[in-house]
């Protein structure tokens, strides 16, 4: 009996002392354990393989600085000033003649100074600035502030009321000349980045995507925009849309704000429009567009007519009396298919390849005559002066 008590308690001293000199090694040593479980093999069966999660696939960059670095430095500011004359009006006490007349000059006219805001995009080495006319119209004197602080004094090369552009020239060295983007690289849903002077806040950039491309705002003009909801207000005309590698793929002229309910409507003339009122400016001074005299609308499809319902080419409304459409014999409610090799999407592309035609030149045009077919070979001359469509800072 005593010789089993005895050895109870050596066991019990032998266990005390083991799990003392393992809690010192493990203060000593942690994960000393862990190390000779895995090494003797003891864990396995108890511990849950660790597999790996992938990372997530990024939608796209975390950050548009490096395209913003790019372009910025080809953005300017564009400080056109003017002197325009006033009348002093001294107001009818009678609010009977208040209403009818409002009020009579008081004094002698008077004349002031006033400045428009607007931005710019450097395009050449040479100095040329592409910005919008209504920026620079009727200005005496503009100036352009450059993203390294340098000002220069700009003159007006030619301007194109039509498409609202203006070509400014600055003489000034080593000028950051912004890449233009592929004509073709401008998709609805891409990422844009507008670059301007907005509110006279110095050069500020917003983003947005591309809405739609292909607007007309006008069923008379071969305009064609680019329609964002990238943040722009008074002063952004003229300045850049870019996409996210920073390359031009517009100029920003048109907002419709919320004087019509609108918000985040805006446009740019794509870059591709652009260069070539720029060419044409630096070439001659002034842009030159081909007119067929007619008007033209979508063509009517029934809803059961089992044809689809974008079809193609454009129907005659109107023709001008004396035009070249009126002297080739085109008449109205004629369906025009072709325009020389071209076929005919539908009027705004028709307006597109008219205003690129040459006047003088000849050009057959064909369609369809109450369901019978027709070529005929038309004149082109020079399109006519049209009213200006509003302008963003109007």
């Amino acid at each position: 009996m005593k010789h089993a008590a005895g050895t109870l308690a050596f066991i019990a001293r032998f266990v005390v002392i083991g799990l003392a000199a393992a809690f010192v090694i493990s203060l000593l040593w942690p994960g000393v354990g862990n190390h000779l479980r895995q090494r003797f093999g003891f864990d396995q069966a108890t511990t849950a393989p660790v597999t790996s999660v992938p990372a997530a696939p990024s939608g796209g960059p975390v950050s548009y600085a490096d395209a913003v670095a790019r372009a910025a430095p080809s953005v300017v500011n564009i400080y056109a000033n003017k002197m325009v004359t006033e009348q002093a009006v001294q107001m009818y006490t009678d609010p009977v003649l208040q209403r009818l007349f409002g009020g009579r000059p008081a004094g002698p006219a008077y004349k002031r100074r006033e400045q428009s805001l607007g931005s710019g995009v450097i395009v050449s080495s040479q100095g040329y600035v592409l910005t919008n006319n209504h920026v620079i119209a009727n200005a005496d004197d503009i100036q352009v502030l450059l993203y390294d602080g340098r000002v220069a004094k700009a003159k007006v090369v030619g301007a194109d009321v039509e498409t609202d552009l203006a070509v400014l020239k600055i003489d000034a060295g080593n000028l950051p000349v912004i890449h233009i983007a592929d004509r073709h690289s401008v998709r609805t849903g891409d990422v844009v980045l507008a670059i301007g002077n907005p509110l006279g806040l110095n050069q500020t950039v917003t983003m947005g995507i591309v809405s739609a491309i292909g607007r007309q705002l006008s069923s008379a003009s071969p305009e064609d925009f680019i329609q964002t909801d990238a943040a722009i207000n008074l002063g952004n005309s003229g300045g850049a849309l870019v996409n996210t590698d920073g390359e031009l793929v517009g100029i920003n002229t048109l907002l419709i704000g919320k004087a019509a309910n609108a918000e985040g409507i805006s446009f740019a003339i794509p870059v591709a429009s652009a260069k070539k009122v720029l060419d044409q400016i630096i070439d001659s001074g002034h842009v030159v567009r081909g007119w067929m005299g007619a008007d033209y609308t979508f063509v009517p499809v029934a809803a059961d007519s089992g044809l689809p319902a974008a079809a193609r080419g454009a129907l005659v409304t109107d023709i001008y009396p004396g035009g070249p459409a009126a002297q080739a014999g085109i008449q109205p409610h004629d369906i025009l298919l072709r325009l020389g090799t071209e076929d005919i999407v539908d009027p705004a592309d028709l307006r597109r390849h008219e205003a690129a035609l040459k006047p003088g030149s000849k050009v057959e045009v064909s369609g369809l005559r109450n369901g019978t077919p027709f070529h005929l070979e038309i004149m082109v001359a020079q399109r006519p002066p049209l009213t200006p469509t509003a302008s963003l800072d109007s």
